[in-house]
């Protein structure tokens, strides 16, 4: 087998908090092995554009704790046909990359097994706020959007409190409802509202109801944007009740920010992992953390699986909430 000598790394689809340190590993371990590390600026619209860049050493550095990417990311319609995957095949050969670093979510990757299907070496890095992809107990930037939704929480439980409110807070996760769910268990809301578990208007005011005759002043609601409308949930408690409601959507605040301790440390590893995988000459691979440990995952597999909601923590969550 031939030696690796020049990789390429794009982020691709919605930012996370983390890409960045997964480009500073990536291209500090490459260049510790003696590789040239490309970067495609912009995904896959910069693949077809021919947006590259050589980095150095200092080109990464400064940025393991910035949120957003460095190299940009976009969406592209063009990509998704087989005619605009073959292009970008062709412009990753011409420009002698042997192997391909992809940082993103599920799109992201399925765009990677389309480029291995042209024979480019691929190794997907799991990174997006939604945590929907198996394979990995988290997704890098899943964490800091948690934390950055149980810190908005905590804000809007003071006025909560002092209002004496019922509010209803919107949360992303495209289809799937793990932000929603680890952030309403850590902040305490009164119910959960996720996309995989249909609910129940009636339990909801229910619960507000039974708060109320014991002397609860307030409450949360936690709305998982796949789940329903925070704000026609919000409305629909307030015509049914008569209680003082207000409806908070995060948006794209959560996708922002610092990246904690456990991110930047969990993008490090996978970035350095897929460097191994590709001076290995492994390929259609998936880099991921499970129990604490690095794990490797077939890319093909991975993205016929779906991520099923932790349904012992979302009971727990509302048994704490009674």
């Amino acid at each position: 087998m031939r030696p690796v000598e020049r990789i390429g790394v794009l982020t691709s689809g919605g930012d996370a908090p983390g890409m960045n340190a997964a480009i500073r590993a990536v291209v500090r371990k490459g260049i510790y092995h003696g590789l040239d590390v490309i970067g495609i600026r912009r995904g896959y619209l910069g693949l077809l554009k021919k947006e590259f860049v050589r980095f150095t050493l200092g080109s990464v550095g400064d940025i393991i704790q910035r949120g957003g990417t460095i190299l940009h990311t976009a969406r592209c319609e063009e990509f998704k046909t087989p005619e605009g995957q073959a292009q970008g095949a062709a412009n990753l050969k011409e420009e002698g990359i042997e192997g391909l670093v992809v940082i993103g979510g599920d799109g992201s990757l399925r765009g990677a097994l389309a480029l291995a299907r042209f024979g480019i070496p691929v190794v997907g890095v799991p990174a997006t706020i939604d945590n929907d992809l198996p394979g990995t107990d988290y997704t890098i930037g899943f964490d800091t959007a948690v934390n950055t939704v149980v810190e908005a929480i905590n804000k809007i439980r003071d006025t909560a409190t002092s209002h004496e409110r019922t509010f209803v807070i919107e949360v992303m996760g495209r289809h799937a409802g793990h932000i929603a769910l680890y952030a309403g268990l850590a902040g305490g809301a009164e119910s959960i509202l996720v996309p995989e578990i249909p609910y129940d208007i009636d339990e909801i005011i229910f619960k507000l109801e039974r708060g109320l005759n014991r002397g609860k002043s307030h409450s949360i609601i936690i709305v998982a944007e796949g789940a329903g409308s925070g704000l026609e949930i919000g409305q629909e408690i307030r015509r049914r009740t008569g209680l003082e409601t207000r409806i908070t959507i995060l948006g794209h605040l959560q996708r922002g920010g610092t990246p904690t301790a456990l991110d930047r440390i969990l993008a490090s590893r996978l970035g350095a992992k897929a460097i191994d995988l590709l001076m290995s000459g492994e390929t259609k691979k998936m880099v991921g953390v499970v129990n604490g440990e690095v794990v490797v995952s077939d890319l093909e597999e991975v993205l016929q699986k779906k991520r099923e909601l932790n349904r012992e923590m979302w009971e727990l969550a509302g048994i704490l909430a009674i």
